[in-house]
Order: structure tokens, then sequence, then C-alpha cells
């Protein structure tokens, strides 16, 4: 039996990532709504403990919470009329990623070093992504207008 060719891929942050490509791959377009983003988060929980991470424990609910946190931005900073978002979960040997790719080019996001003020009702989200994921990013959009945000958890 022939093993699977693989080559060297450099991600976004110049740094080798697995080779063998990922051991599971979940993928899905999802409406720009609150409704939407609901949704991912549930699937992403869902496909998490299918992969024998089961709800509750560490690594299922951290990669929720960040799923949850991008797609919320997805919707709420990327929307553009008529055009969905896309979720991408790979699970790899080490590490889980999870992508949340929107349309919007313009509006990029930043981690602010500054907590936002105490009333604000917005801004604290990537500050959650940046807490839990072993280490995170931004993107463009490969072949269309867009970005994408992505966060990986290293496994124990």
């Amino acid at each position: 039996m022939n093993s699977p060719i693989s080559t060297p891929r450099v991600d976004a942050t110049g740094t080798e990532a697995e080779t063998a490509g990922p051991r599971h791959e979940f993928a899905m377009a999802f409406t720009s709504s609150p409704r939407g983003a609901r949704l991912a988060r549930r699937l992403v929980s869902h496909r998490l403990d299918a992969w024998g991470h089961p709800y509750g424990g560490r690594v299922n609910d951290t990669l929720t919470l960040i799923t949850a946190e991008l797609a919320a931005n997805a919707v709420r900073h990327g929307h553009v009329a008529g055009r969905d978002f896309h979720v991408r979960l790979t699970h790899g040997t080490d590490t889980v990623r999870v992508e949340v790719t929107d349309t919007r080019t313009e509006r990029v996001p930043v981690l602010s070093e500054a907590d936002p003020p105490g009333d604000a009702e917005s801004g604290r989200g990537l500050l959650i992504v940046a807490g839990l994921a072993t280490r995170w990013a931004v993107t463009p959009r490969e072949g269309a207008p867009g970005k994408t945000v992505w966060a990986e958890l290293r496994l124990a």
C-alpha cells in the first residue's frame, strides 16, 4: 500500500505546517446571520465530539468558544449582503485548527492591547481568542475577496 505523498506547507506565520494533511476535516458554509453563527458553533462542537474530544472536555469547550467568537465576528463585522461565511475545522496530529472566512476585505480584525471601556458592548472577542488559542492570525481569503481568521489549539 502506498503512503500518501505530502509536501511541506508554510502557514501565514512562516511556520511549517503539518505535512501529511489533516487526520480529520470539516468544512461548511453558513448564512451570515446569528442563526448561522449558532449553527456553526454547534456543528463544530458536535464534530469535535465525534473525533474523540467529548462535550465538556478542554479541547471541545475551547474550540467551541473560539468558533463562537470568530463566527459572531464574521456575522457582525464581515457580513456582505447575500454572502455566506465559511468554517473549516481541521484536526492534525498535534493541533486542531478552526478557520472562519468572510467576504469583507476592508475590515481586518486587530487585537488591541488595551481593554475596551467597561461599558462597551463589544471589543473583547479577539481578546478571548488570543487568550485561549495557541496561536491565531488573519490571512487574505484565497481565490476571492475577503479574509480568513484562524486559530489553533495545540493538543496536550
